[in-house]
């Protein structure tokens, strides 16, 4: 079957330009604040927080939810989305992130809390999640640094889970040279999401950001042989 043209694959030589080095010493150059792990963007942090939030919320109300007991923040950074969001609806919120630095301040930033489970300090393209122990693993803004391959690793329970929310392109495939990061068309992030097993069963819009940014939506998905709303 042939693929469209804005549903390919990262080609060789894009995935060339996507060094896990390179963002590595990137995000290892910026400072370990808010503003800094939106870009330079902090003031839309209660925005995304609120859109997120909704959108959780959501979930909850399906026919199957996933459970409240424990949430997985992926690419966590200081903890921005674990402090503002997950800890507010879970049990339980380990965080997986590649910067030691960030990891530290996170814990500065989120402070005492025992809903704070684990610290992971791993590259996403290296976690592998313990199986079946999420109800909602939470990735956002993160798999723009990830490869096809690497696109995403599944630890949900059996009701659980994946938030994807990302950037998207509006037609190709774009590399940032910067931070070695790639920001995907629509149809791609979905045909990604269909070669990993995984079934996207709702997709809604971030609405209220600032023009000039990527469009931003949120995908929830959940195994292909599993259970679906």
């Amino acid at each position: 079957m042939e693929v469209e043209a804005n549903n390919r694959p990262i080609s060789k030589d894009q995935a060339d330009d996507i060094s896990y080095d390179l963002a590595a010493k990137y995000w290892s150059s910026i400072p370990a604040t808010v503003d800094g792990m939106l870009g330079g963007f902090g003031y839309i942090s209660n925005t995304d927080i609120q859109g997120s939030l909704k959108f959780l919320r959501e979930l909850f109300k399906m026919r199957d939810p996933p459970g409240r007991r424990q949430a997985l923040d992926c690419g966590a950074g200081i903890g921005r989305v674990s402090k503002n969001l997950l800890i507010q609806n879970f049990e339980k919120v380990d965080l997986v992130e590649q910067n030691p630095v960030f990891l530290e301040h996170a814990k500065n930033y989120i402070g005492p809390c025992h809903k704070v489970g684990e610290f992971y300090n791993f590259g996403l393209q290296d976690f592998i999640p313990e199986t079946a122990k999420y109800d909602v693993i939470w990735s956002q803004w993160v798999l723009g640094h990830l490869t096809d391959e690497h696109f995403i690793q599944n630890g949900l329970k059996p009701s659980g889970v994946i938030v994807v929310k990302e950037n998207l392109s509006s037609e190709d495939v774009e590399i940032d040279p910067v931070d070695s990061s790639v920001t995907r068309p629509h149809a791609l992030l979905r045909h990604l999401f269909q070669q990993a097993g995984l079934n996207c069963f709702k997709e809604v819009k971030q609405s209220s950001l600032p023009s000039g940014l990527y469009e931003v939506r949120m995908f929830a998905l959940r195994p292909s042989s599993g259970t679906s709303p």
